[in-house]
């Protein structure tokens, strides 16, 4: 679990800024001790979460993240799947690829 805020870092040396209702990497701020790293975007209006900074492991210059999820809840009724996405950055956006995968 990451340490995370309403009221700003506190503490944190190395953060993440994220609006409370935002899309696809839009208004976000990275800082770390190399400095900081910001996305544009509209949101930001309702306000922002400061999130512990975990860094993503890079391959070859590219950094994944796997979301998942499933959808029913009876057996034998569910679907399962996870999709990648992968960004030039550590900040994943609505340029990142995105590859999915079914589970049958």
């Amino acid at each position: 679990m990451l340490a995370a805020h309403f009221d700003g870092p506190r503490a944190m040396a190395s953060w993440v800024r994220k609006p409370l209702l935002g899309c696809e990497g839009a208004n976000i701020t990275l800082r770390t001790a190399e400095g900081d790293l910001q996305t544009g975007g509209a949101y930001g209006e309702d306000g922002f979460v400061y999130q512990e900074f975990a860094p993503l492991a890079s391959f070859d210059g590219k950094y994944p993240v796997v979301g998942s999820w499933l959808v029913g809840h009876e057996l034998g009724n569910a679907a399962a799947g996870i999709g990648i996405r992968e960004s030039d950055t550590p900040i994943t956006d609505n340029f990142s690829q995105f590859v999915p995968h079914l589970f049958d």
